[in-house]
Parts: C-alpha cells; structure tokens; sequence
C-alpha cells in the first residue's frame, strides 16, 4: 500500500526543496495522489533523521538527474534499503564545467561578463528549451518506469528546481495536469527553505555581495518564464503536448492511461 504522508511539509536538514507533488488538480477534474511522486534537491547531505523519514516512504525509485560534475561536487545519495536508483544526467558531464567553475570561482567583473545585461536568463531559457526538445529518451525512460509502477518514486537534481523541475513538469503534463498548477508548484522552489545553498570561494564579504547575488539570481530562481520557456519548446517542436507524450515520447495511450491511473485519484 502507498504510503500517505502527512499535508504538513518536513522539516528536512540536509535535503533542500522536497515535497510531495500530490493534490495537483487535472484538467479533467482528477488530483495527483499523495504519497506516489515527490521531488527535492540532491540527497547526499541528508542526516540519519532525513533518511529515516525518506525511508519511511517507503520509496521504490529515486531518479537522479545530475551530473557527474554536480555528483564530485556534492557526493553520493544517501543509501536507502530497497530503493532502485536510476541515474540519468540531463546535461552533458562536460557541458558547462567551466561556466561552473566560474560561477563558484569567479570574481566580480568575470561574472559580469558571463551573466549581465541579461545573459543569465538568457542562458536558462535557452537551457530548458535545450532539455525538452534533446532529453526525449530520459523522459521516456522516466514515464514508462512510473506507468510500469515503480513507485513511489522520488526526483531530483542538485538544486531540485531545473531539471527536476523540467521532469516533474512533463510527468505532469502526461497525467493532464493544469499549466497553472505546474508552474505553481515548480515556483515553490523560491522559497528562502528551499533553495539551493550556493557554494563561492572566498570570504563572505567578498563571495556573496550584493552585486554578486544580483548576477547569479537568474541562474538560483524558479522563474516561469523558464518553465514557459520548455513549454514553448514542446509547442515549437511537435505542435503540442499530446504529440510530444506519443511522438516524442512514445508514450502509448494505454501507457499514459495506466501512468494516469497509477498516479491519480
């Protein structure tokens, strides 16, 4: 039986950004169930009492989306009994290390040359786009292992926001979930609990000015305009969002029907 978790959210101490996905309303009048779908950021700093909750889910898969780079950064997920990991980086290992580097390493005027007068948000937007029109395969995946219940089932990334983020918002799509109920949720990822504690050298004082914040916040915020910006893709690339989940995706109606059935009230 599918473990149903309290409506009020955990206080985590190592895992940034998690919730339950459930009660999300459909189009058609149905609501995601609780305890079947959760996101959150990366589970590698998660203390005893965080994993005793995580396995108190009773958990069937966690999908890790991060990279190799984010995984030497941060570390392994903590090890859960009877859980199935599935690794599937969304962003290449090699793609963006130096704009990485730069964004933790960087000083003020480099980071003006890679982030200002708009080139943070333009480099998201173009991010999400990039992930929902090339990353079909690991969505794929994604949607046949919860149609096939693999469940409950947990997403993340480093920060819980972007490519979870993406991958939570197209397993919503598949299940005919509101647009404005999906970028509510992905939204929550703003709050001052939950986002993503950002790592700088240095000192305080010279790591984290003003100015500074200023430059990354495109790159640390959930901003709709991303997620519009992924739905803009689905749009642009195959004309809509039914033929993306069958063409794209390949995702059968019977597939989406038992993924739908799994995962709904």
């Amino acid at each position: 039986m599918t473990q149903q978790v309290p409506s009020t959210e955990p206080e985590l101490t190592g895992v940034r950004n998690f919730r339950d996905v459930g009660g999300l309303p459909t189009v058609d009048g149905r609501r995601v169930r609780h305890g079947v779908l959760f996101r959150s950021g990366h589970l590698a700093h998660a203390t005893e009492q965080d994993a005793a909750f995580l396995a108190s889910l009773d958990l069937h898969t966690i999908f890790d989306f991060r990279n190799a780079a984010d995984q030497r950064l941060e570390g392994p997920d903590v090890a859960l009994p009877g859980v199935r990991n599935v690794h599937l980086p969304l962003s290449d290992p090699a793609d963006g290390a130096e704009f990485w580097k730069m964004v933790r390493d960087g000083d003020l005027a480099q980071l003006r040359a890679i982030l200002d007068d708009g080139k943070g948000t333009a480099r998201m937007i173009a991010s999400y786009r990039k992930i929902v029109r090339e990353r079909t395969a690991e969505h794929s995946r994604v949607l046949h292992a919860l149609a096939d219940d693999n469940l409950p089932a947990l997403m993340h990334c480093a920060a819980g926001k972007d490519r979870a983020g993406i991958s939570i918002a197209v397993t919503l799509l598949a299940l005919g979930v509101e647009h404005e109920a999906i970028v509510s949720d992905y939204l929550k990822s703003n709050a001052k609990h939950r986002r993503y504690r950002i790592h700088r050298s240095g000192s305080a004082e010279t790591a984290y000015t003003p100015e500074i914040m200023e430059l990354l916040s495109p790159l640390f915020d959930a901003r709709a305009e991303y997620l519009q910006a992924a739905f803009a893709g689905i749009e642009e690339t195959w004309g809509g969002v039914e033929a993306y989940l069958e063409r794209g995706l390949g995702l059968s109606p019977a597939s989406r029907e038992r993924l739908r059935e799994r995962l709904l009230d």
